[in-house]
């Protein structure tokens, strides 16, 4: 039926499902786990004298990256150190080092402050960056309050069937996140040693190398359509300028797949332009007919 991939009203259609635009986050950020995390890079990240002016903007793009657009109103950064650098919208919680309580202070101050989030509603989201299994009943109970907690991971949380075998308590600490937030070391690395990472995308790829992954993955998917649904959406096209929803979530998550991450902005709005382009036999497959959405303005506004 034609109503599996398009809905008469546009707006509802075109409606995301998947994509936040309202709601504000706080950040509750261990630093001793972000430190050993950084440290999977292997660039000898140091344990004193992190660098965290950049970390907001970081947060931020991973939380961008898993389609959430919501304001970041602070970050706690609980250390052992004795930190004392000032940064705007950080706040420092000092706890005792994990050598001399086995990490219990921490546990303490950071769940009792992510109780006081929760039992207030004072933001909608909020990031986790730990690996303490411990927190999960805490976490359980702001989640039923309808906080949403995401937590900060590595590239190891994309194949979760592999963590739960190889580290069964940071696999089920990351299944009890609303969205795990992948993150590059080596990026993390390098912002906190103060070596620019506010400016360095966690991602930086050739954009035409992203245009054709793109379109392979779309004339891929188009092929193996039966051919009375395609032309259900070549109808549904002609008479919309969006794409129908679950098509969209599909082409989302095989280049998801394909690039072991999610799509930027602009891409999202390339993949569906691409995707418009192949359905409607206007050459999408040659490169130098498909618009560049990543260097141009889109020739369609669509949700994102």
């Amino acid at each position: 039926m034609k109503r599996d991939y398009f809905s008469q009203s546009s707006q509802e259609a075109q409606r995301p499902h998947t994509h936040s635009q309202d709601g504000s986050c706080v950040a509750l950020v261990d630093a001793r786990f972000l430190i050993w995390l950084a440290q999977h890079a292997q660039t000898g990240t140091p344990s004193k004298g992190v660098q965290r002016q950049g970390l907001a903007h970081f947060l931020a793009q991973a939380l961008s990256q898993t389609g959430l657009d919501v304001q970041l109103k602070r970050i706690y950064w609980y250390t052992e150190e004795g930190d004392t650098l000032d940064v705007e919208g950080q706040i420092v919680r000092k706890v005792l080092s994990h050598d001399i309580d086995g990490g219990i202070s921490l546990l303490k101050c950071l769940g009792q402050d992510l109780r006081q989030l929760a039992h207030h509603k004072a933001c909608d989201h909020v990031i986790l960056a730990t690996d303490d299994e411990r927190f999960l009943s805490v976490i359980d109970e702001a989640q039923l309050t309808g906080l949403s907690v995401h937590i900060l991971a590595d590239q190891s949380a994309q194949n979760m069937n592999k963590l739960h075998q190889t580290d069964p308590g940071w696999g089920r600490l990351l299944s009890q996140a609303d969205r795990r937030l992948s993150v590059q070391p080596k990026v993390l690395a390098e912002l906190l040693k103060g070596g620019g990472g506010q400016d360095v995308p966690a991602v930086i790829e050739d954009p035409e190398v992203v245009r054709e992954s793109i379109t392979e993955v779309i004339v891929s998917w188009w092929d193996d359509e039966p051919e009375d649904k395609r032309d259900e959406l070549r109808d549904a096209l002609h008479v919309n300028r969006g794409i129908p929803q679950e098509v969209d979530r599909q082409l989302l998550l095989r280049m998801r797949h394909r690039l072991t991450r999610a799509l930027s902005l602009q891409e999202k709005k390339m993949l569906r332009e691409i995707f418009r382009s192949v359905a409607l036999g206007t050459n999408a497959t040659e490169g130098s007919s498909v618009p560049d959405a990543l260097h141009s303005n889109p020739l369609i506004e669509e949700p994102i």
